[in-house]
């Protein structure tokens, strides 16, 4: 199993930028793909970025030049700096690792952009 603890989320004006931060029980190094999804009220979750299992990085087009996705291999960590922040960036961002086959999610941090 993987655990993973989100945290950073709050408020922010339009432009602005956040820094998310998720925690993984376990190494990184084992989990097949780690990334991070975002779901806005009444609508699907969708994928905001991900390091793939070829250790590429995948975004999202809305967020692509403003967001990026790191990880910090020592800490068990991975990243989402959110730069130029829209009010429609306003979600619940989730954590998530695909580990051997298996889906798991953080808790969740809400962002919420708005002036």
């Amino acid at each position: 199993q993987v655990q993973l603890v989100e945290s950073g989320g709050g408020l922010v004006e339009p432009g602005g930028s956040l820094r998310l931060s998720c925690a993984a029980s376990r190494t990184i190094f084992s989990i097949n793909v780690m990334g991070w999804y975002r779901q806005a009220p009444g609508k699907e979750r969708e994928l905001v970025a991900a390091f793939t299992s070829g250790g590429s990085t995948n975004y999202a087009d809305s967020v692509k030049g403003r967001f990026t996705i790191s990880r910090d291999n020592a800490k068990n960590t991975v990243y989402l700096q959110m730069n130029s922040l829209k009010p429609e960036d306003t979600a619940v961002y989730y954590c998530n690792a695909l580990y051997l086959g298996h889906h798991y999610w953080g808790q969740g941090t809400q962002v919420t952009v708005s002036s």
